[in-house]
């Protein structure tokens, strides 16, 4: 067997982001167990960069993530369990992965050209913000081979409404981006080529924000999405009262009053 040498993927650092770029794109930039010990690695890291204020995924190639290696994971069907072992430890790994972005201090958006199937689709929904470019699709394909997107769905059935997850979920089809827009998938559909520009313009508005102000907000927001509206009130007012006797906090309000710029400390 060929051992490919290429890194899963590579990142580059600006003042107050950094873009992980997926680079595996000869074999679709797939969810394999490197690519997954990658982007778990990559996740760690950057959670503990003060100066990392957000985080764009990107992908090399035509396609953002086909998803999971299916190649990879077929090959354990001679295992003594029939894969069952395996299968359970990547799908694990994947799930943990996803979770992390959703636990990371900075915003974390895709940039998304070309395709995103399955767990690769996952990715994208997993992502805080999502940018398209006009001829990028989108597709949970499974049930076409018997393998119906159970994971991908935890995130789909997050971010899109219950009839547009299921029609993914149930049809497989390639959703355009504008389809995907107007599912709730992404937030934006900019020309071919454009998307990573566009990611880029908002990562660096979202630089220019307090970062304690930022990471308290995305934390509380997925906090109150799984609690009932009278808990969501209750936990959401305990967070803005810490928020408010922040020093960043006092500070923004000073600077709105006396009409200046605010400097902040992360504190």
């Amino acid at each position: 067997m060929t051992l490919n040498t290429t890194p899963p993927l590579f990142v580059d650092e600006h003042s107050g982001y950094a873009i992980v770029t997926l680079n595996r794109p000869a074999s679709r930039n797939p969810l394999s167990e490197a690519m997954l010990s990658a982007l778990t690695e990559c996740f760690i890291s950057l959670s503990k960069r003060k100066d990392i204020r957000a985080v764009i995924l990107a992908a090399n190639g035509p396609v953002f993530s086909a998803g999971h290696d299916l190649k990879e994971m077929t090959a354990h069907r001679s295992d003594s369990d029939r894969g069952r072992a395996y299968f359970e430890d990547i799908l694990n790994r994947c799930a943990a992965m996803m979770q992390m972005i959703l636990k990371l201090p900075q915003p974390v958006i895709a940039a998304v050209e070309g395709v995103a199937t399955a767990a690769g689709c996952q990715l994208v929904a997993s992502c805080d913000l999502a940018v398209a470019g006009e001829h990028a699709k989108f597709s949970t394909p499974g049930v076409h081979i018997g393998l119906f997107c159970s994971t991908p769905m935890v995130a789909l059935s997050r971010n899109l409404t219950r009839k547009h997850a299921m029609e993914m979920l149930l049809l497989g089809d390639m959703v355009s981006a504008d389809e995907a827009m107007r599912f709730g998938l992404v937030n934006r559909v900019v020309a071919a080529g454009s998307a990573l520009a566009e990611a880029e313009l908002m990562a660096r508005r979202i630089a220019s924000k307090s970062p304690l102000t930022v990471s308290i907000g995305k934390r509380a927001f997925y906090q109150q999405a799984d609690m009932n509206v009278a808990d969501a009130y209750m936990h959401t007012s305990r967070i803005m009262v810490e928020n408010m006797l922040a020093r960043d906090a006092e500070e923004g309000i000073r600077a709105f009053i006396e009409k200046r710029e605010p400097h902040w400390t992360g504190q």
